[in-house]
């Protein structure tokens, strides 16, 4: 069973370092495109203060982390979702390359679904981009249903949700 743990600041460098490895991944995959930014402790950190980030650890290393966040991300139309009171967002997952395909990023989203239930949340909400690079059929695969299409400065999106049951 993979049980999310709440980040700290002094797992910021090994976030961003996560985060890089596997944008550089799907960058070798698919081309340069829009996931193939680069992330920083700093902007870890930044994270943090908007949400919480979690990690997945084993006994040597980070193999996954994500946010969730009570505030919706500038990329996101709420227009597209069921209204609900208490929506949480997931943002910035990511999954170590040599761990992909395994069950880890499956294991993190079943805990993220855990943990919005604790938290009182009506759904969980995020996207993905709308490209050969993007998650969506993993998503889909984890429970999340496709609510609506977008783009935001230009990048199309897909936008998901899974509705949390008490």
């Amino acid at each position: 069973m993979i049980r999310l743990r709440e980040a700290t600041e002094e797992d910021a460098e090994e976030i961003a370092a996560l985060r890089n490895a596997a944008a550089d991944h799907l960058t070798a995959r698919f081309g340069k495109g829009h996931w193939s930014g680069h992330s920083t402790p700093e902007g870890v950190v930044h994270r943090m203060r908007q949400g919480t980030v979690y990690v997945v650890r084993t006994r040597v290393r980070l193999v996954a982390t994500l946010a969730l966040t009570g505030r919706k991300p500038w990329a996101i139309d709420p227009s597209h979702f069921r209204p609900v009171e208490r929506p949480l967002y997931l943002v910035d997952m990511a999954v170590l390359p040599a761990r992909q395909g395994r069950g880890v990023g499956r294991g993190a989203l079943v805990d993220a679904v855990r943990i919005a239930r604790g938290r009182g949340a009506g759904s969980l909400r995020l996207d993905a981009y709308d490209a050969p690079a993007g998650a969506g059929g993993f998503y889909e695969r984890c429970g999340f249903h496709e609510v609506g299409r977008g783009s935001f400065r230009k990048v199309p999106l897909i936008f998901y949700e899974r509705i949390i049951e008490g």
